[in-house]
């Protein structure tokens, strides 16, 4: 339970499972697990309650790059919850492999990474640098579904249980 006592020494909470507003469909796994990987769909910020939460539009646009950062933060807790729901147990992390973080984007916005480094630094400050580094994309995206600022997918290494 260490990675939740270090969310609860941040004062951090973990939302409640994702709901999806009415008339969105979503037929997939949140956290797909074969062998020693999850995979994890992409997620987007969410409220404690584990429906999606604003701030909504474009970064550099609509809401600040501050405000997407955020949002990037919220998600690593979104993820965190359908790890813990697909593993049992958050500590069977053993290593973040790849991130792949997508940014809505107001057009000519170049600082993405800026961006999804909020979900970086919040994993790296949960896991430490050995298990917490990642490769990572972070890129500019026309729009996203809801008009959320960011949405982020992963694949992790897990331990067997």
């Amino acid at each position: 339970m260490k990675i939740e006592a270090k969310l609860h020494e941040l004062g951090l909470v973990l939302p409640g499972p994702t709901k999806n507003p009415p008339g969105l469909v979503l037929p997939f796994s949140w956290v797909r697990v074969r062998g020693n990987r999850a995979y994890v769909s992409g997620h987007v910020p969410l409220d404690s309650d584990g429906s999606v939460v604003g701030p909504f539009g474009k970064v550099d646009a609509e809401i600040s790059e501050e405000e997407g950062y955020e949002a990037a933060r919220l998600t690593v807790l979104a993820i965190l919850t359908s790890l813990r729901r697909g593993l049992g147990d958050l500590d069977r992390v053993s290593a973040s492999l790849r991130v792949f973080g997508k940014v809505n984007s107001a057009l000519g916005f170049g600082r993405q990474p800026n961006v999804i480094n909020g979900f970086s630094d919040l994993i790296l400050q949960l896991y430490g640098p050995e298990a917490g580094d990642h490769a990572r994309s972070a890129v500019g995206m026309a729009g996203l579904p809801l008009r959320v600022p960011v949405e982020i997918e992963a694949e992790v290494l897990i331990r067997a249980d």
